[in-house]
């Protein structure tokens, strides 16, 4: 499933500012000239005390310590002091995502075309094995919505194991039972959880929107502010209680009632969709799709509309917005700046709403890697896999190619050295990666301080990499539109973006090379953090990933030209 959570509206807390320690690094002629001073030291700088503006808040993750006192990635800082005029050599990057809008008026230059394939003549030109693939390949043909996949197996399994205890079970089938097992308790678990938090936030709704309507009517107006709401007065009941009620949210939100309504109706519509597609028992989306998911070689299925079959291109919203992070075209004068320029999104629709199938993914990967792409980004993940030899092979296919493979950590607040996530280079009980290609990213918050780690973000000091920013993230939505989304769905593209800029201006650097820089030059953080958002919840942030380190992509083009002499 996309590594999307649902926006919650943040605090402000200050941030710290950084120094910078002089080293000098050049690089040969085929790729930039640095003479530039890495970001260090960044633990003992004052608090800057002013919350961030709207300015701010779009351009963040660009956004660099030492001149901004935001932990951002310093790509603007890189582009002015590192890049300036250099041209690079373009990069293919395949995003394997829900479907990535490609008509959107900051993306449509930037979007992969097979020279390979005529349009349009039914003919698979370039003997790829995909008919008319002009900027990449849908894998879910038509379908959608999808259940999450220990749904899937629940019910593909229930007539065999229902009602059977562990005794009548023959060591042949020992292992497909336990697998049963866990997806029924699985099953049970969050759709009880849907359920509940589907009623919860309704019922918060119901009372909101009567609390609203009532203080509007008071006010004469919907859109009033924190010292107006303190003003109204409201001596008798339940207008006294209503206005409590919605000091309280403005207070600890630091938000209007309008849009704090606007995020209960995505809570809603998230829960809701938990229980009617994604935990829905008689869904089976795959018919639309007409393959067998669990035949590697029935391999003709799909077609080439990266877009899907809805008109509105709600559902791409997700892939639309990880290109956009990547490689919205800079400096256009519209919209925003991707992280990358020298950029081409090779668009791969594999993720429906639900669970992705291992086959599809397999599958996406081996395109990429087979068109053309330098970087991939997997925005995606589950927990429950029926096939993961599949993917661990593609992996490894993608590596043998030199390609290197960037992904998101989760969502959950886990540790992912304790906990198995899917796809992954690696698992709790074996910690020696299947191969030097794959990047996993968890998610920062903006604020440099305690609660630097988002919380939702997944960790691990053995199975997360590093981190970047991936809460409040401002990029490209379907229908020429822009939007914050969050989650380590947005973290992943971020460093994508990076990858991709270090394998354009320094083309002789491997995909494992890229890796080490990426992880090698980020920004050493040594104070302690939140995790998942539990205040007694504290630990090192140097323990919460292999390198310990924000992603820094002015930091990880000196190392890389001091790397490819």
């Amino acid at each position: 499933m996309n590594y999307l959570t649902k926006m919650k509206i943040p605090f402000y807390k200050p941030l710290l500012a950084a120094t910078s320690a002089a080293i000098l690094a050049s690089c040969g002629s085929s790729a930039p000239a640095i003479v530039s001073t890495p970001i260090a030291s960044i633990d003992t700088i004052p608090l800057k005390v002013t919350a961030l503006t709207d300015a701010q808040f779009k351009n963040w993750p660009e956004a660099d310590l030492v001149y901004d006192t935001i932990p951002g990635m310093s790509v603007d800082r890189a582009y002015s002091e590192i890049i300036k005029d250099q041209k690079g050599t373009k990069v293919i990057v395949g995003v394997i995502d829900s479907g990535t809008d490609i008509e959107h008026e900051d993306l449509k230059n930037v979007i992969w075309t097979n020279e390979d394939e005529i349009p349009g003549n039914g003919i698979d030109d370039d003997n790829n094995g995909y008919i008319d693939d002009i900027h990449g390949w849908n894998f879910l043909g038509d379908a959608v919505d999808e259940n999450l996949e220990f749904v899937r197996i629940y019910r593909k399994l229930k007539p065999k194991y229902e009602g059977k205890s562990a005794s009548a079970i023959s060591e042949a089938n020992r292992e497909e039972f336990i697998l049963y097992k866990d997806a029924e308790a699985e099953y049970n678990k969050k759709l009880t959880e849907a359920q509940q938090n589907l009623a919860q936030y309704q019922q918060i709704k119901s009372q909101l929107v009567a609390a609203h309507q009532a203080v509007s009517s008071q006010l004469g107006k919907e859109d009033y502010t924190i010292d107006e709401l303190k003003a109204m007065q409201a001596t008798a009941q339940p207008l006294s209680q209503y206005k409590a009620m919605l000091l309280q949210i403005q207070q600890n939100v630091n938000e209007n009632i309008p849009k704090a309504i606007e995020e209960l109706d995505g809570a809603i519509d998230y829960y809701s969709d938990q229980v009617k597609i994604n935990l829905n028992l008689d869904l089976n989306g795959r018919e639309l799709v007409g393959d067998n998911p669990d035949d590697l070689s029935d391999r003709n299925y799909g077609n080439n509309n990266v877009m899907g079959p809805e008109a509105d291109k709600e559902n791409i919203k997700h892939g639309t917005h990880v290109a956009g992070i990547i490689a919205a075209q800079r400096n256009n004068g519209i919209g925003m700046n991707g992280v990358a320029q020298n950029v081409e999104i090779m668009a791969i629709r594999a993720v429906p709403n639900g669970d992705e199938y291992d086959k599809d993914i397999a599958l996406a990967i081996r395109y990429a890697v087979d068109n053309g792409a330098k970087v991939i980004n997997t925005s995606f993940g589950k927990y429950f896999s029926t096939h993961p030899d599949w993917v661990r092979d593609a992996i490894k296919y993608a590596a043998d190619h030199d390609v290197l493979i960037v992904n998101a950590a989760g969502n959950e607040s886990l540790n992912l050295d304790e906990k198995m996530v899917y796809p992954n280079d690696q698992t709790p009980d074996n910690a020696i990666e299947i191969s030097d290609n794959f990047l996993t990213v968890g998610a920062l918050n903006y604020d440099y301080g305690s609660k630097l780690v988002a919380d939702f973000s997944n960790y691990g000091k053995k199975n997360v990499d590093v981190f970047a920013p991936g809460n409040k993230i401002w990029s490209t939505t379907p229908n020429n539109e822009y939007e914050y989304l969050q989650g380590t769905s947005m973290a992943s593209p971020e460093v994508a973006g990076i990858a991709a800029m270090i394998r354009s201006y320094f083309p002789k650097l491997t995909a494992p090379q890229v890796k080490k820089i990426i992880m090698d030059s980020g920004l050493p953080v040594q104070a302690n953090v939140i995790v998942g958002g539990d205040r007694l919840n504290t630990q090192e942030f140097s323990e919460l990933s292999t390198s310990g380190k924000i992603v820094n992509l002015y930091n990880a083009l000196i190392l890389a030209s001091k790397v490819s002499k």
